[in-house]
């Protein structure tokens, strides 16, 4: 059975994160005092309606973060999504709709944009990924390139776009890579077998040390077949050509085929197709977060 690392859906964790960074960016465009310039043209007791449109065709993430922004800045809105997280949406479509006090909304509107338009650029760019390898049997992950704070809501919004997560953090799986080999003076398949005693010992009476995933970076072949009898999760097959994938599948395929095989290393949306045919289960993509421009979204006012 193929292990799989934790998926991110919408849950409180993710509520939590995006409270955090809404009062960040609360501070940084309030400080301690106030928008000068709502409070001299606004009156105190107009409100108003918005739309949240979408000024490109992509893929739309973000609804639920700008709801929950809403309730951390204790706006009284009545937010009205006509889109949901995950949907592809083309330009001049509305996905939500705001009535709320103009001050309030003028105020909010940049947190925002901010937020709906970050996560919708990763879950478009994502989109394109997954889309680009239909029908080949890999699958799109993503990696821990991203935004300091925004980790589990990027990973959700690639999760909106159709790609897959890959660890999380640290904390939730063994990934052994070529600086870990270096430090420890150990092969691969060494490094395998040490981790594995190591969770061993530390849980052997919870289903945890079973469960976690062990993983391994390799950059030759021939780390590859040292490797595979010893029984990693997953061997990572760091920079190689569609040639050397090629050989590594097979290679994978004569002496343990229960290992997953994942891609990475200047993977692009050019080269990603042809990754894929390689026959490897996973392409890693940083790109997906550290790359990622922002979709284009407004506010239209309606009254």
């Amino acid at each position: 059975m193929v292990k799989e690392f934790s998926q991110i859906d919408w849950d409180e964790r993710l509520i939590d994160d995006c409270r955090q960074i809404v009062r960040l960016a609360v501070r940084e465009d309030l400080d301690r005092f106030c928008d000068w310039t709502t409070l001299a043209l606004a009156p105190a007791d107009q409100r108003g309606q918005t739309a949240v449109m979408a000024r490109r065709d992509g893929t739309i993430a973000g609804l639920k973060a700008a709801e929950v922004a809403l309730d951390e800045m204790e706006i009284k809105a009545a937010w009205k999504p006509a889109a949901r997280d995950g949907q592809p949406v083309v330009a001049g479509e509305c996905v939500a709709e705001i009535e709320a006090p103009i001050r309030d909304l003028l105020i909010s509107e940049r947190i925002l944009l901010n937020l709906i338009g970050r996560l919708s650029g990763i879950a478009t760019l994502t989109r394109q990924y997954v889309d680009a390898v239909q029908g080949t049997g890999a699958r799109i992950y993503d990696t821990r390139k991203t935004t300091p704070g925004w980790r589990r809501l990027e990973k959700y919004a690639v999760r909106c776009g159709g790609g897959r997560n890959h660890r999380t953090g640290l904390f939730d799986a063994v990934l052994i890579k070529d600086n870990h080999l270096a430090l420890a003076a150990c092969s691969p398949e060494d490094a395998v077998q040490r981790a594995r005693q190591f969770l061993h010992e530390m849980m052997p009476s919870g289903p945890r040390a079973g469960q976690m995933i062990v993983e391994v970076e390799v950059d030759r072949l021939e780390q590859l077949d040292d490797v595979l009898p010893h029984g990693p999760d997953i061997v990572l097959l760091d920079n190689m050509s569609p040639d050397q994938l090629r050989d590594a599948v097979s290679r994978r395929g004569a002496a343990n085929p229960a290992v997953e095989l994942e891609a990475s290393g200047g993977v692009t949306l050019q080269t990603v197709r042809a990754i894929a045919e390689t026959g490897v289960d996973r392409i890693s993509v940083g790109a997906l977060t550290h790359s990622a421009v922002s979709l284009d979204v407004g506010l239209d006012w309606r009254q």
